[in-house]
């Protein structure tokens, strides 16, 4: 093996070549990260006919409970909801599986607001309440009780 000298695989026109199509790669991720970011952004919820015009749209924070036990109702309601302009900025579980009958719970005073959402999703206007609470950073809050099958979302 004496007299033999290694040879290297590498040369440097390959590794130049390498590192330039390392370049155009992360150029063309960040491109697209760009654009996927700008495209959530513009993505805007469907436009309710029913709303006037030139009526000013409030946008109504709410939270999704399971209160009836089923996997993944609150992630179908909050689907349904925001499709329909609602920002829901939680979804999780109630305290409790045995809720009989839907809710809406209103937290800051607005009760017209926590009518609206319980109209869009078909709870009566009998099981919209109020609890008050200034820690709640939210407007409503929907508890979906065992009734879920009744109401608009599964329709």
């Amino acid at each position: 093996m004496k007299g033999k000298k290694s040879r290297l695989l590498i040369t440097p026109k390959f590794s130049a070549l390498l590192l330039n199509s390392g370049i155009v790669l992360l150029v063309v991720i960040a491109l697209l990260l760009v654009y996927s970011l700008i495209m959530r952004t513009a993505v805007r919820p469907p436009v309710d006919p029913t709303k006037n015009k030139d009526e000013t749209v409030e946008i109504i924070q709410i939270d999704v409970l399971n209160g009836c036990g089923v996997s993944g109702i609150a992630g179908e309601f909050t689907t349904y909801l925001r499709s329909r302009g609602y920002d829901v900025v939680e979804i999780g579980n109630y305290r409790t599986f045995d809720v009989p009958e839907s809710i809406v719970i209103d937290r800051t005073g607005n009760l017209d607001n926590a009518k609206k959402v319980a109209y869009a999703l078909g709870i009566k206007e009998s099981n919209v309440i109020q609890q008050i609470n200034p820690d709640y950073f939210l407007d409503a809050t929907v508890v979906i009780g065992n009734d879920f099958e009744k109401l608009r979302p599964m329709r």
